[in-house]
């Protein structure tokens, strides 16, 4: 795959993937409210930049629980997503589970329109984001 790097930190690497037309991010390690904040935040300047309909997100290789950033997420960042024209977000839970409770919290909390489905492993994730 022919994919862009857009930023990098140690807890965060988003890609443009060209082919696909989607924002790629890969969250790594452990995260709190910060971490998260951050990442979601830049996430939010490169779907903008590249005009994307479509993310894959993908929690596998988070370790930790990251709850107290799931209602900032719900309630403000997805919806400020969806504003800047994301309908698809393809969400690949890590195997933590108190990290997949903290994927769940979020989803809960948001009403954004954007359709959003959980998967448990990036190729069932990237075939749905495909079809869409």
């Amino acid at each position: 795959m022919s994919q862009h790097l857009l930023y990098e930190t140690p807890q965060i690497r988003i890609c443009y993937d060209e082919p696909a037309g989607w924002l790629h991010s890969e969250w790594i390690g452990n995260q709190d409210y910060e971490s998260v904040r951050l990442g979601a935040t830049r996430m939010l300047e490169c779907l903008t930049q590249y005009q994307c309909r479509k993310v894959l997100n993908d929690n596998t290789r988070v370790t930790s629980i990251w709850a107290d950033a799931a209602q900032w997420g719900g309630t403000e960042w997805f919806p400020a997503m969806r504003a800047a024209g994301c309908e698809y977000f393809a969400w690949v839970y890590s195997p933590n589970v108190y990290s997949r409770l903290s994927t769940d919290l979020t989803l809960q909390y948001t009403a954004a329109g954007i359709i959003i489905l959980t998967f448990d492993d990036i190729n069932t994730a990237q075939l749905w984001l495909q079809q869409m």
